[in-house]
């Protein structure tokens, strides 16, 4: 993939790491800005929806990717109501999305099936729920040799009753 190299910055909200590969993130802004003129906090939050809110990008990664998809002529940026700057991919950027479609179907597959989120949302809650759990229990007293030993094989039984289901 031509002129998409490392992502700036971290991206905050994904606690597993960044949620697509390197430059990733900016396919996904270039293909969201040409399905449809947006600014970026539209973009920000059309991928929290189509990740099923397991993700967020911050304006912090948002807006200098979108600065760089500008610089290299791929996305045009126009004055809006408000003062708001509105993003639309140039024809340069849709050659770039075409010529690069393999690319554009991985990132877009992440996002699951039609922008749908890959985890069952009672899954996710679950996740959350237990994750919570844990954060709070261990923001508690110490935990004592048979506490630890009891969480420990409470967690390593569910994870195979997860994997046999």
């Amino acid at each position: 993939m031509r002129g998409f190299g490392r992502e700036h910055g971290p991206q905050h909200g994904h606690r597993h790491g960044r949620p697509f590969g390197h430059g990733g993130l900016r396919l996904l802004l270039l293909h969201l800005v040409a399905e449809a003129p947006r600014h970026g906090y539209e973009l920000i939050k059309a991928i929290e929806e189509r990740m099923g809110g397991r993700y967020a990008p911050s304006p912090g990664v948002v807006y200098p990717t979108l600065t760089l998809l500008e610089e290299l002529g791929h996305a045009a940026a126009s004055e809006a109501a408000g003062g708001r700057r509105l993003y639309a991919a140039t024809a340069a950027g849709r050659a770039f999305l075409a010529e690069n479609q393999e690319a554009v179907a991985a990132v877009l597959a992440r996002l699951g099936p039609e922008g749908r989120p890959q985890r069952p949302p009672q899954i996710a809650r679950a996740i959350e729920n237990l994750r919570a759990a844990l954060h709070l229990r261990l923001a508690r007293e110490p935990l004592g040799e048979a506490e630890i030993e009891a969480i420990a094989a409470l967690l390593d039984a569910t994870a195979k009753q997860v994997e046999r289901t």
